[in-house]
């Protein structure tokens, strides 16, 4: 079934109107709180189709981890005994690390292996 731009905005303003009506004490087969939980699937429907949100690249990843870490690019590249300018080539994209310099990447940064992976 495809949801329509104005059942989206009929639904967002119907979460807020039913918001403050429930609460964590309140019962799962209340009236409010399965309209509640029709109208979100609604949106999450919807939302899915029209923005959805991508996986965010290995650049952006390590940008965002140093970032996290309070790192430079320059600490990050001599604790992988590599370039501050291969650094800057993952970043920017213009290259990709090697399966060796991924792994360090992520045990240095805290990033998941998972996630450099695209998974």
């Amino acid at each position: 079934m495809e949801i329509s731009k104005q059942q989206y905005e009929y639904a967002l303003d119907r979460i807020e109107e039913l918001l403050p009506l429930v609460t964590d004490e309140t019962s799962a087969d209340d009236k409010n709180s399965i309209e509640l939980t029709i109208v979100s699937d609604i949106v999450e429907t919807y939302e899915k189709v029209h923005y959805p949100i991508a996986k965010p690249t290995i650049g952006e990843l390590i940008s965002l981890a140093i970032e996290e870490k309070g790192m430079t690019q320059k600490e990050l590249a001599k604790e992988l005994g590599i370039s501050p300018s291969r650094v800057s080539d993952y970043i920017n994209g213009r290259a990709e690390p090697t399966l060796r310099i991924a792994s360090a990447i992520c045990v240095i940064l805290g990033i998941a292996p998972a996630a450099m992976m695209g998974l």
